[in-house]
């Protein structure tokens, strides 16, 4: 199983369901394949992946797409032309008092421009239970080591890995939008690769209905366009009989990968490979 404290952290998210754990299996399926011309990422949230295959120069280009209206903030800040956004929100973070009333104050207020957004984002995903940022979700209480809502306020990490993110800004576009039209408008690219890690809301138990925004999508169109792209992807999603039909419907070799949950529980999540190369690469585990 795969050490996540041995994979670099370039994320300012601490995000339900993040990948890092996955980062060494998707290193592993790109050495497998020609260098992608693009690494298309339509669900990012946190983007792990795709920020370690831009960090790593595992892709000419990286591609991430965002629905979230105050994720897709922290990514137009980081990710976008102006230092003195980036800088705003650092100098923000840095100076953040963290108090019950102040965290609040944040919370509740209404976002005037994009880097103020951004840093309520930042805030929310930090101080709410788990990096939970769907309606709904709590604040921490004792929190790690009962630092409450310090467990995970880390200014100067935060701000680290932000001017880390913006000396790579020129290998990763970001689009705020639906994560199916940037497929769509890459279908054809028979050089693009892609991660795509939908929320996990199909089905009746699955996580992602409480832990996301936006969790309700057409998974059986994202199955059905996914088997049709040109290029190669990787799918991942919680183990249900409903994912292994689609999967075998639309063509999809079925793997399982080892990962610790928030509670520290060994689980196997399903990752799904198409192209010609995953068939070959090792046995079948449906």
């Amino acid at each position: 199983m795969v050490n996540v404290s041995q994979v670099r952290q370039l994320s300012p998210f601490r995000y339900p369901g993040g990948k890092s754990w996955l980062v060494p299996e998707i290193r592993r399926w790109l050495a497998l394949r020609p260098r992608p011309a693009v690494f298309v990422e339509p669900f990012a949230g946190g983007a792990m992946v795709g920020l370690s295959v831009a960090a790593e120069r595992l892709a000419n280009h990286v591609v991430l797409t965002e629905l979230d209206d105050g994720v897709a903030a922290v990514w137009q800040v980081i990710f976008g032309k102006s230092d003195a956004y980036a800088d705003r929100l650092c100098k923000w973070i840095l100076n953040f008092s963290v108090t019950y009333d102040n965290v609040c104050s944040v919370l509740a207020g209404t976002p005037t421009g994009t880097v103020d957004y951004a840093f309520r984002t930042i805030v929310r995903n930090r101080m709410q239970h788990g990096g939970i940022m769907a309606a709904g979700a709590g604040l921490m209480k004792s929190g790690e080591s009962g630092r409450g809502l310090l467990s995970r306020w880390y200014p100067a990490t935060l701000c680290r890995r932000i001017a880390a993110l913006r000396t790579i800004r020129d290998r990763v576009s970001f689009i705020h939008g639906d994560g199916f039209d940037t497929i769509s408008n890459y279908a054809d690219d028979a050089s693009a690769c892609f991660f795509v890690d939908p929320p996990y809301s199909l089905g009746q138990k699955s996580p992602g209905t409480r832990l996301y925004t936006h969790s309700d999508i057409d998974h059986g169109h994202l199955f059905h366009l996914m088997g049709s792209v040109r290029g190669a992807a990787v799918l991942t999603y919680n183990d249900t009989p409903m994912v292994r039909q689609l999967s075998r419907s639309n063509g999809f070799r079925v793997t399982t990968v080892p990962m610790k949950s928030t509670h520290h529980v060994v689980v196997r999540e399903l990752m799904l490979l198409k192209d010609a190369l995953a068939q070959a690469d090792g046995k079948d585990a449906a």
